[in-house]
């Protein structure tokens, strides 16, 4: 399937310096261990570098025109026995056993009404509308950012290109994100469906790319670890 694309970067509200700060209050945290963490003078912040990691969202329509197998069950007054409909006949509901047939009659006699349940084709028109989104992994996601103007790159791919080795493109297939917005599009259609006529259209899929800033951080006998900082929320990962 052919997709139109389109990129979206967004500008960090958090500049270099303010992540040199969070960085520099939190740098501990990482090499805390049994209630112990090393002193600031212990920690090395050997790097720090604003990357951009791609979300992919997704939206669609589903139309679907098909006939289904139901069962439809109505009230009768307590003395109808059977109703027919269509040259078929539909009988009361009758328990299994002594007891079955006894809380039939103790449920007519309370509510005065039988019950009836009547084994039909449903003629179903049915649309659905979904949006799904997933982080840079694929893993599927309430999408935690807006796309406000305030935020939006006016040149995405030339903001992409300064830093196109710290770019991280997504890691699922556009084709395995549409095929998981399909399968939800299509999740109210029964199984005992006949004379399916369907149609799926994916609209246009978004590639959002966040700013991340990453700090690689040098502790006690040279453990290594990485600080990761949203730049837009503002937070470590």
């Amino acid at each position: 399937m052919v997709y139109t694309v389109k990129t979206v970067v967004l500008r960090p509200t958090l500049d270099l310096s303010g992540a040199e700060q969070i960085v520099e209050n939190r740098k501990t945290s990482r090499f805390r261990s049994m209630l112990q963490k090393p002193s600031k003078t212990e920690v090395h912040v050997h790097s720090l570098k604003l990357s951009y990691e791609a979300f992919l969202i997704l939206s669609g329509k589903y139309n679907a025109d098909f006939y289904r197998k139901v069962i439809h069950t109505i009230n009768v007054k307590p003395n109808v026995k059977e109703i027919l409909v269509g040259g078929f006949t539909f009988p009361v509901k009758q328990g299994k056993g002594v007891l079955g047939r006894l809380r039939t009659k103790v449920k007519s006699s309370t509510r005065k009404k039988n019950q009836i349940d009547l084994e039909i084709e449903e003629h179903v028109f049915l649309e659905e509308e979904k949006e799904v989104a997933f982080d840079h992994h694929g893993k599927e996601i309430k999408m935690p950012y807006k796309m406000s103007s305030k935020l939006i790159e006016s040149y995405p791919r030339r903001t992409l290109g300064k830093v196109k080795n710290n770019v991280k493109k997504p890691e699922i297939t556009y084709d395995a994100a549409a095929d998981r917005l399909i399968t939800k599009l299509k999740k109210s259609v029964s199984i005992g469906r006949r004379n399916l006529v369907e149609k799926v259209v994916v609209n246009e899929i978004i590639e959002l790319y966040v700013p991340i800033y990453e700090a690689r951080l040098i502790g006690p006998k040279k453990n290594v670890r990485i600080m990761r900082i949203d730049g837009i929320r503002k937070k470590v990962l």
